[in-house]
Order: C-alpha cells, then sequence, then structure tokens
C-alpha cells in the first residue's frame, strides 16, 4: 500500500492506495497531539487496514514545506524540512507528532515541499516569500492524476489557496495570507494592520481571524451552513464572498496561465469548495463549470505521490525526486 499524509488545519487525514482501491481516515489534530508515536502508527494502520510492513511508501506533509525545494528522503531531512514553525496559522504539535513517528519507524517516506521563494515555479511570483504549503501540492497532483495537464485548483475551507499547473508542471501559487479569505483565515486588510501595530493582537491572530465568518454573526461553519440552508441574508452574503473572491484569485491565476497557452480546466476542493451553493456561484462568476475533489484530495493525492515514486519517477509537477529505496 501506499500512503498519504495531509497535515490538515483542523485533523490529519491519511490516505492508502492499494489492491482494493483507496482507504481514508482521519484524526483530529487536538487527538493526535497526546498520542505517543507508536500510538499513532497502530491507529493508522488500524484506520487504513494495513500492516506496517506492507507500506511501501509514504508521501507526508508538515507545516510550510519552505526549507526544502525538492521531494526529499523523509528521514534525511533537518529541522522537518522547515524553515521554522513561526509564522501563520494554529499549532497543535499534531503534525511534529506524525511526522517523528513516521521518521522513526519502519515506513519508507518522503517529504513533500510547500512552494516559496526559492521554488522552480515562476519567479515573478516570488515577491512573497511563501506561495502554498505542501498539502495543496498532493491537491494538485491528485487533479492532474485524473489525466489533466493544464489547470487551476482552489482550495477553500478555513484558508482558500490556488494553485496553477501547465504542462503537467507548478507554476505558481497564492496563499491564504495574500488575497482570498477563505472561512477563518485571510489577508490581514488596514484595520488588522492598524490593530497589529497598535498591539492590540499579533499578526498570526489577526490572519487567523480574518475570514468571512468574523465578519458574520455566525460562530462556525456549521452554524454558517445551517443558517445557508434557511437562506438567512447574512449567510448567503458570507458565502457570495467566498465565492467571489475565489472566483477572483482562479481568474488572476490564468492570467498567469495564459502566459503558458492555457487558461486551464478548473478544480475546486476544501471544505467550502464541495458547497454546492459556492460550486455554482464560483461557476457563474467565471463562466465554466469547474470539477470537484473532496476534502480527501491532499491525502489520496500524496498516495498517488508516492505510488508514482515508487514506479519510477523522478519529477512530480516538475519537483524533483530525491529517493531511492
Amino acid at each position: 500500500m501506499f500512503i498519504g499524509v495531509d497535515h490538515g488545519t483542523n485533523a490529519m487525514r491519511f490516505a492508502g492506495i492499494g489492491k482494493d482501491g483507496v482507504n481514508t481516515f482521519e484524526l483530529p489534530r487536538s487527538e493526535v497531539a497526546n498520542m505517543s508515536g507508536q500510538e499513532i502508527l497502530d491507529s493508522v494502520t488500524s484506520g487504513l487496514g494495513v500492516h506496517i510492513s506492507d507500506i511501501e511508501l509514504a508521501a507526508v506533509t508538515y507545516s510550510m514545506g519552505d526549507g526544502i525545494v525538492a521531494i526529499e528522503d523523509l528521514k534525511d531531512v533537518s529541522s522537518r524540512g522547515v524553515i521554522s514553525i513561526e509564522g501563520v496559522g494554529k499549532k497543535t504539535g499534531a503534525g511534529t507528532r506524525v511526522f517523528d513517528a513516521i521518521r522513526e519507524s519502519v515506513i519508507p517516506a518522503v517529504l513533500i515541499p510547500g512552494i516559496h521563494s526559492k521554488s522552480n515555479t515562476d519567479s515573478r511570483m516570488n515577491v512573497f516569500s511563501h506561495s502554498t504549503s505542501p498539502e495543496k501540492i498532493g491537491i494538485a497532483y491528485n487533479a492532474y492524476s485524473t489525466g489533466v495537464d493544464d489547470f487551476v485548483v482552489s482550495d477553500i475551507s478555513s484558508n482558500t489557496v490556488t494553485v496553477g499547473v501547465c504542462g503537467g508542471k507548478l507554476i505558481g501559487a497564492i496563499d491564504a495570507c495574500i488575497f482570498a479569505p477563505g472561512t477563518q483565515h485571510g489577508p490581514l486588510d488596514l484595520e488588522a494592520i492598524r490593530d497589529v501595530d497598535a498591539g492590540k493582537c499579533s499578526a498570526n491572530d489577526a490572519f487567523m481571524n480574518a475570514g468571512v465568518l468574523n465578519r458574520s454573526p455566525y460562530s462556525g461553519v456549521e452554524d454558517l451552513l445551517n443558517a445557508l440552508n434557511g437562506n438567512e441574508d447574512e449567510a448567503v452574503l458570507a458565502m457570495d464572498r467566498i465565492s467571489l473572491f475565489a472566483a477572483m484569485e482562479i481568474a488572476a491565476m490564468q492570467v498567469l496561465m495564459e502566459d503558458y497557452g492555457s487558461r486551464g480546466e478548473i478544480f475546486l476542493a476544501g471544505s467550502m469548495g464541495e458547497e454546492d451553493y459556492v460550486v455554482d456561484r464560483i461557476g457563474k462568476h467565471i463562466g465554466v463549470n469547474p470539477d470537484v475533489l473532496g476534502k480527501w484530495s491532499a491525502s489520496i493525492g500524496c498516495a498517488e505521490i508516492a505510488r508514482d515514486i515508487a514506479g519510477g519517477a523522478d519529477s512530480i509537477l516538475g519537483l524533483d525526486v530525491h529517493f531511492s529505496f
């Protein structure tokens, strides 16, 4: 079996590709943070229905992935493939525990990089230090594995990140703290910058509370979706905001794509990217019916990466592979 690990915002998701098809399993990050390495391995193998000795290769994502530019042997990287765990996002320690559990096990594993200013993507995008974290590479590979070489994939959930691929190679990405908001996270606007400068909050706190929920009466995604089902005006507005900005981000990525000779097909992923309302609104904004990938797309895409590396692939979406059995 080939394993993919998605270091998501709220959960660690695992996918396994074997003779019997695809199996998936997830653990809340809050739960993983209190587990031992052996408990993690036991939970994953049990959840995926595989013996640890039958795992041929695992592909793992960890944090920002900004310390590496290629797909590396997980057991050879320093600092878990990151410059620092500081920055933006929620830190629970779950990703570290999963990383260390796999590193200390007998499981062969590769570590997938994020896309950042040292990556071999369009250099014009490097005005920003970071473009996307590694799990979005898994989502992009899941889209690529459908047989499409040119596409834009937008992952819309607690935050929004959009990735462009042309000719089967990554050309750029737009990170969560740059453009479109998600439900919880988003870029810092003028008010947020003033609050940070005034010492009212940290920059990370501002990012973590810049999503559409912060400007709505709803306490969480479940409340928002229940209100949407009731056609409440504020819920419709919140979803319209998510849809509009995601569509604008997709269109912006298509401007870059055109320099490579294609506007590409459109894929949506993430919890909001699965919502019929969002899919419909984005489709109307950009004039294309998007294809929808499920919430497991990152972990399944990582498992597909592991499968293809084991099959001899020395490049994944233009990323060099530095791994040998």
